[in-house]
Parts: C-alpha cells; sequence; structure tokens
C-alpha cells in the first residue's frame, strides 16, 4: 500500500524522464488527472491518456522533450506531504523560477497553477513544484 500517491506519480515521471521514456503509467484517480490535465496544459507533459491495465484504470502521460531530447521537465518535486502540510495564503503563492516554473496549489476552486491562484487571489495547500 502507498502513503503517499502523488508523490509516486510524481517519482515515476521523474525516472521516465531521467532514461528518455516516452510514457509512463501511473494508477488513476480523480486527483492525480487533474496535476496530469495541468501539467498538460502548462506544457510540461505532452499528453494524457485513460488506459486498463489488467482491469484497473491507469493514467498514461507522454512525457515531452525538447528537439534536441533536451528534458523539458528538468526538476518536479512533493511540497506539501502527509506528514508535513504545506499551506500559502493567496499573498504567498510561491513563484517558482521568477515565473519559469510552476506550483500546483489546492485550492477551494479546485486545483490551480500558481499564475492563475495568484490572479484569483485565493490560498491553499502547495501540491509540487515544477521547472
Amino acid at each position: 500500500m502507498l502513503s503517499d500517491p502523488i508523490a509516486d506519480m510524481l517519482t515515476r515521471i521523474r525516472n521516465g524522464v531521467q532514461v528518455y521514456k516516452e510514457s509512463v503509467d501511473v494508477p488513476a484517480s480523480k486527483f492525480k488527472q487533474q496535476i496530469a490535465s495541468i501539467l498538460v496544459k502548462e506544457g510540461f507533459l505532452k499528453g494524457m491518456e485513460q488506459v486498463e491495465i489488467d482491469g484497473k484504470p491507469f493514467l498514461r502521460l507522454t512525457l515531452k522533450y525538447g528537439p534536441r531530447r533536451e528534458k523539458v521537465i528538468q526538476h518536479i518535486q512533493r511540497v506539501s506531504r502527509p506528514g508535513r502540510r504545506v499551506y500559502v495564503t493567496a499573498d504567498n503563492v510561491p513563484n517558482v523560477r521568477r515565473g519559469l516554473g510552476l506550483a500546483i496549489v489546492s485550492t477551494s476552486k479546485g486545483l490551480l497553477p500558481d499564475r492563475e491562484a495568484r490572479k484569483l487571489g485565493v490560498g491553499g495547500e502547495v501540491i509540487c513544484e515544477v521547472w
């Protein structure tokens, strides 16, 4: 049993990028699907599709690389963990790498990228950071 399925998803993405895999499979959940859709929308992943492996739902995340196989995801890490939750107010939403990176924040309006959370003026739990 996994104690932190979100950290497992991020680790699978990190490991897949390190060895230049085309895609990685992650056990599906609505929360993971929302995180993946934000990563696709922000340009860190090429695509996402729902597949079934041995009768269980999985998300197949297609990893993205540059024209000369440069890694688009240089760094991806979990910020708020089950043992140490990290909450921020609307004024303190992190600005990752001066706007070049992305922080995913769980707010009362759903999962949002850091730019949208600042624009809407909402804070919440910082899930992860990507650059």
